[in-house]
């Protein structure tokens, strides 16, 4: 084998593991943004759920009170007419 060849299979083998090596960069980026991702949608589903938790909280709270307001009312009546 001469120096041309041993150095042409070198520099092939040296492109292949630098492909090889890029292939790996590719699919570690692409797991990394895939778990981004995914961490990403919990947060907003979590963000949506405590959303909806808050709004769930003070619309009966709101209610709560009307209707607290609305048995103080009544209870006056009532006793009046006994």
């Amino acid at each position: 084998m001469s120096f041309k060849s041993l150095g042409a299979a070198s520099l092939l083998a040296l492109s292949m593991l630098t492909l090889a090596g890029c292939e790996q960069a590719e699919k570690s980026a692409q797991q990394a943004l895939d778990k981004a991702a995914q961490s990403a949608k919990q947060a907003i589903d979590d963000t949506h759920k405590a959303a909806e938790q808050a709004l769930s909280d003070a619309t009966q709270s709101v209610t709560g009170k009307e209707k607290s307001q609305d048995e103080a009312a009544k209870q006056p009546e009532s006793s009046q007419e006994i």
